[in-house]
């Protein structure tokens, strides 16, 4: 398959999502844009602009209905997909580093950052689908901080009302969505920050990434990790192949880290492993900076 470059974002992508089509990619980025486009031939078809800072994630419900955006502008936002509009805007205390559509479609989570004072705190809010978005509640369904490590990134379980969340010491854990409760952990589930959470399809396990230089994939009921995929490099996202044995890694140390190497110093490359037998099978390369973001659909395979 050819490759083809997207090229729409002024700085660097933080986040990519497939809709569950397959048809639409959607990107965010440090330049405060959210692009979406056509996944077969890379044509832009619009963008969500609105944020007054780095948008460092996004989710997009299975309808195609509702795209949802944290930003370093403090900001949660509800957009119409079809129409580009901010339908609505929760603004909190520090910035919004992660959300995610429950599997229903019905909440969404976010994680918002421990800075200034301010503790890192996981909300949860139920989303009204009834009119055209605008009429939202202020106010959280469920609100809770993570004792000790703080949460850097989160998603929905596959059990109901459960939250799987990483955290900056490398733990992972299983929060009740209602309660706030920790329900399980895994103290030493990575050795360094989780840079990066996401599902199978069924949910019923998920892979991670680290600064530790590795990925794992965990059972999401008990947490136990299932298998281990050692690198070289710093990784900052990890990603299930669809309907294929593989996963991606990508990753590669910190422009300020490589300023006097050379470009294969840094490692600014893409890392196909097969899953099952935890083996690299390959390597994209061309990338001039790290890795921050990959997410596969089909044949499709999509990194920045």
């Amino acid at each position: 398959m050819r490759p083809i470059l997207l090229q729409g974002h002024e700085r660097s992508l933080t986040q990519i999502k497939f809709n569950a089509e397959g048809d639409l990619l959607f990107s965010s980025s440090k330049d405060s844009v959210i692009n979406v486009w056509f996944s077969h031939n890379g044509e832009r078809l619009g963008t969500y602009e609105g944020h007054n800072g780095a948008v460092w994630s996004i989710d997009v419900d299975t309808q195609s209905r509702f795209l949802v955006s944290g930003s370093a502008d403090n900001t949660l936002r509800l957009w119409s997909v079809q129409s580009g509009k901010c339908l609505y805007t929760w603004e909190f205390t520090t910035a919004v580093k992660r959300v995610a559509f429950s599997e229903d479609d019905e909440q969404i989570v976010c994680v918002t950052e421990q800075r200034m004072g301010y503790q890192g705190a996981i909300r949860v809010f139920r989303i009204n689908r009834d009119g055209d978005g605008t009429d939202q509640s202020e106010e959280p369904e469920s609100f809770f901080n993570p004792i000790g490590s703080k949460a850097v990134v989160c998603a929905f379980a596959q059990t109901p009302n459960l939250i799987v969340t990483g955290h900056e010491s490398g733990k992972i854990a299983l929060f009740d969505a209602k309660t706030g409760e920790e329900v399980l952990n895994n103290e030493r589930a990575h050795m360094d920050v989780v840079t990066d959470l996401q599902l199978s399809v069924d949910r019923s396990y998920f892979i991670t990434s680290s600064k530790d230089k590795t990925a794992r994939i965990h059972d999401t009921r008990t947490l136990m990790v299932i298998k281990t995929f050692s690198t070289e490099t710093p990784l900052n996202s990890a990603a299930i192949a669809f309907l294929k044995p593989y996963v991606l890694l990508g990753g590669g140390q910190d422009a300020m880290s490589v300023t006097t190497t050379s470009l294969r110093q840094g490692k600014f490359e893409t890392r196909f492993w097969h899953k099952i037998f935890e083996e690299e099978v390959g390597r994209v390369k061309g990338h001039f900076g790290p890795v921050n973001t990959a997410k596969p659909y089909g044949d499709l395979e999509i990194e920045d």
